[in-house]
């Protein structure tokens, strides 16, 4: 089992790693739509799924997976009224149509509007 840590985004902001790689898998915790350079989030559903996108792409890339390999997602979004202008960014990195659950919940951290977890194949 090995920890995942980069740069390239964002910390984690509790008790919890990034990532782990276990075995032939790569689990990514949910991740927010956080810039990792600046910390700051965008505003709309677009912009925030596109660097939700983006962090669980830049944590598979260190543990030396991609996109490309994820078999299973978890997407929660603060209203299911963004559904569908998540669906079009998340369709644009998630090309392999990986098995996905998508659930609105009543809040998110940092009053985020989407958070993404993957697993995927090293």
């Amino acid at each position: 089992m090995t920890i995942i840590d980069t740069k390239n985004a964002p910390g984690a902001i509790g008790p919890y790693s990034q990532g782990f790689v276990v075995g032939d898998l790569v689990i990514t915790s949910g991740q927010l739509p956080v810039d990792p350079a600046t910390g700051t989030m965008p505003e709309g559903i677009a912009a925030q799924a596109e660097w939700s996108c983006k962090n669980v792409g830049a944590i598979l890339e260190a543990a030396g997976s991609g996109l490309d390999k994820v078999v299973k997602t978890t997407c929660f979004l603060a209203n299911m009224s963004d559904f569908a202008a998540f669906n079009e960014v998340y369709a644009k990195y998630f090309t392999s149509k990986p098995a996905r659950s998508c659930v609105a919940v009543k809040d998110l951290p940092k009053g985020a509007l989407c958070e993404i977890e993957a697993i995927a194949e090293k």
